[in-house]
């Protein structure tokens, strides 16, 4: 027998090389254990299984659907449908009930709040604040000073036909601009402002004449915003004893308002959204606490 078919064995580990040598150093001959190739075989065969059965090769415009004609992406817009098809039956009941109807049903309540939810984030956090708290020129959603009412019909109709939005049937007040305009002197401002920020605790300027700023805010202020300062929904005049103002709560806020005053505007969703969708935000607002 001829050296090259004699078996050498490594004197260190006791297994047999296979007679490969480089530089010195020489390869075991250590076979990969039975069990490891019965379990590596097994899975070449599930593969080829699994690509007969199901799809997996693309082609150049579909792809092999496979024996069983599963298609996961099939699944999906079933599923989908499904769920457009749930939404649909629930929104048309939701359409068709009043507004005390659904927060008295607990299974339309719960999807007007789930539905409110989503489309107050979508539609109106970017102004109202995730949480309705409002920021200066957009309305705290959560206190209890509403100009144009804070039921639910009232919060229904504001948001279907807006403010100052443009649509025929929008709410809209307009405050003359007293300064601006030149009908009032600017020290009839002064006072008036003056006597407003004394009703709600502010601080006035010295040596200014409250009771002259009253006479001035009975002749020019009272027919909208009331004698008692308390304001008038009929016309959007807001409440001038409120806790929060819409523009800021301070003496030089007021000033403004009344020399120039600003106005702000609120989309009509009507045609934006869907009727269900509305009133899914009428019951959501209503829902944080401010609403009566």
């Amino acid at each position: 027998m001829t050296d090259i078919h004699k078996r050498e064995v490594d004197t260190l580990s006791g297994v047999e090389t296979t007679g490969h040598e480089w530089d010195g150093l020489k390869e075991l001959n250590n076979p990969l254990p039975k069990w490891w190739l019965y379990i590596f075989y097994a899975s070449i065969v599930w593969a080829i299984g699994y690509w007969v059965a199901y799809p997996s090769w693309p082609l150049v415009s579909s792809y092999t659907a496979g024996l069983l004609g599963n298609s996961q992406r099939d699944d999906a817009m079933a599923a989908l449908e499904a769920g457009r098809a749930a939404r649909a039956e629930i929104g048309t009941k939701l359409i068709d009930a009043s507004l005390t109807d659904i927060t008295g049903t607990p299974a339309l309540l719960d999807f007007a709040m789930a539905n409110g939810r989503a489309a107050f984030g979508d539609n109106c956090a970017a102004c109202h604040g995730s949480g309705g708290t409002g920021f200066v020129g957009f309305p705290n959603l959560q206190d209890d000073s509403w100009i144009w009412g804070g039921t639910l019909d009232d919060i229904h109709t504001t948001l279907k036909y807006g403010i100052r939005s443009g649509h025929p049937d929008t709410r809209s007040g307009e405050m003359p601009a007293y300064g601006r305009d030149g009908l009032l002197e600017k020290d009839q401002i002064t006072q008036v402002a003056n006597f407003v920020a004394s009703r709600n605790g502010l601080e006035t300027e010295a040596g200014v004449d409250l009771a002259a700023g009253e006479t001035i805010y009975q002749e020019n202020c009272a027919a909208c915003h009331g004698e008692d300062l308390k304001g008038q929904r009929e016309v959007g005049a807001p409440n001038l004893l409120a806790t929060n103002f819409l523009f800021g709560k301070s003496l030089a806020a007021i000033k403004a308002q009344i020399n120039n005053p600003r106005a702000g505007v609120m989309p009509a969703w009507e045609g934006r959204l869907d009727p269900a969708t509305v009133k899914s935000l009428a019951v959501y607002v209503h829902s944080f606490g401010g609403g009566e």
